[in-house]
C-alpha cells in the first residue's frame, strides 16, 4: 500500500499561482552596510570614551556613550538582518523578519537608559563642576562628527529596514552629541564656562528622547501585531462589505508578518458559494490596489438562513 510522502517545510512554504507574491525570506538587506557601521562606530567609541574621561568632559563622555550604545545597536541590527534572511522553517512558518523589530525595541530601551544616565550625571556636574580640557574636547568631537556622518551615510542606503532606521536614529543622536561636544569645547576653551558641558548634554538627551520614543512606539506596535499605520482598518472592512456577493464581514484581522508585508485574514458571509472564486478575485484586486495588502486569507460562509439553520 502506498503512503503519502511527508510534506517538507520548503514544499509547505512554496507559493503557487494565486498566492500572495510576498517573500518570507528577506533578501534585500545588505549586511555589509551594518558591518562597516559597527566597525567604525565601535572603534571611535573607545577612543572618544578614553578622551572624555581624560579631559573630564561630560559632553564627550555622553557622545562616547552614545557611540558605544550605537555599536551595540548596530551589532544587534546586523544580527537581526542575518537572522531575518533565514528561510521559514517547520517551527517558524513566517520566517524571522520580526527579529528586526525586536532588536529595534531593545535598542530603544537601551537609549532610554542612556538618556537617564546622562541627565543624572549632568545634574551632578551643575552642582559640582569639574575642570574640562576644551581643546581636547573640540578636536576629538570634530573627528567624531566626521565618523558619524560617514556611518549615517552608510545606513541611509538601507531605507526599507525598521531596525536600520532605528540604528540610524542612534547615529543621528551621535551627530547631535558630537556637535554639542564641539560647541562645549570651543566655549570652555574660549571662556572657561564649565556649565556649558552638562547643559548641552541635557539638551541633546531631550532631542534624542523624542526620536527614541517614536522608534519604541513603532517597534512595539509591530511586535503586538497592530494594524499597519498606513492602513485604515475600518475602511478595509467597509470596502470588503461593499463587494458584490459579500453580505457581511466578521473576524477580520490586519497586521504585518514582516516589516512592509501586511496580511489579512477574515470570514465573509457570501450570497452564493458558487460565486466565491469570482468574488475572491475581485477582493484580491481591490485589497492590492486600495490598501496594498497582498497576503489575503478569507473564509467564505453562507448565512444561517441560507444554510437552513
Amino acid at each position: 500500500m502506498r503512503t503519502k510522502p511527508a510534506a517538507s517545510s520548503s514544499h509547505l512554504h512554496a507559493h503557487r499561482a494565486g498566492d500572495a507574491s510576498h517573500h518570507h525570506v528577506d533578501t534585500d538587506r545588505n549586511p555589509k552596510i551594518l558591518a562597516w557601521a559597527v566597525v567604525l562606530t565601535l572603534f571611535f567609541a573607545v577612543i572618544e570614551a578614553f578622551a572624555g574621561f581624560w579631559s573630564n568632559s561630560l559632553a564627550l563622555i555622553s557622545d562616547a556613550g552614545h557611540m558605544i550604545t550605537d555599536s551595540t545597536a548596530l551589532g544587534l541590527a546586523l544580527l537581526a538582518q542575518i537572522i531575518a534572511r533565514r528561510p521559514p522553517s517547520a517551527t517558524n512558518s513566517f520566517g524571522f523578519g520580526r527579529a528586526e523589530a525586536l532588536a529595534a525595541f531593545i535598542n530603544a530601551l537601551a537609549m532610554l537608559a542612556l538618556v537617564a544616565w546622562i541627565a543624572f550625571e549632568a545634574i551632578k556636574r551643575f552642582r559640582d563642576p569639574l575642570p574640562v580640557q576644551g581643546m581636547t574636547v573640540f578636536v576629538v568631537a570634530l573627528i567624531g562628527l566626521a565618523i558619524n556622518l560617514l556611518v549615517a551615510w552608510l545606513l541611509s542606503h538601507d531605507k526599507n529596514s525598521v531596525n536600520t532606521r532605528a540604528a540610524l536614529i542612534h547615529v543621528l543622536g551621535d551627530l547631535l552629541g558630537s556637535i554639542a561636544a564641539i560647541v562645549a569645547g570651543i566655549v570652555i576653551y574660549m571662556t572657561g564656562w564649565l556649565a556649558i558641558d552638562p547643559l548641552l548634554s541635557i539638551l541633546v538627551s531631550l532631542l534624542i528622547l523624542r526620536s527614541t520614543l517614536k522608534v519604541l512606539r513603532d517597534s512595539y506596535h509591530f511586535l503586538m501585531e497592530g494594524v499597519p499605520q498606513h492602513i485604515d482598518y475600518l475602511q478595509v472592512g467597509a470596502d470588503l462589505a461593499a463587494i458584490d456577493g459579500v453580505l457581511s464581514v466578521h473576524d477580520l484581522h490586519v497586521w504585518e508578518m514582516t516589516p512592509g508585508e501586511p496580511a489579512l485574514i477574515g470570514h465573509l458571509e457570501v450570497r452564493d458559494l458558487h460565486e466565491w472564486p469570482q468574488v475572491l478575485q475581485v477582493i484580491r484586486a481591490m485589497l492590492r490596489e486600495r490598501h496594498h495588502i497582498d497576503h489575503v486569507t478569507l473564509q467564505p460562509e453562507l448565512t444561517r438562513m441560507a444554510r437552513g439553520g
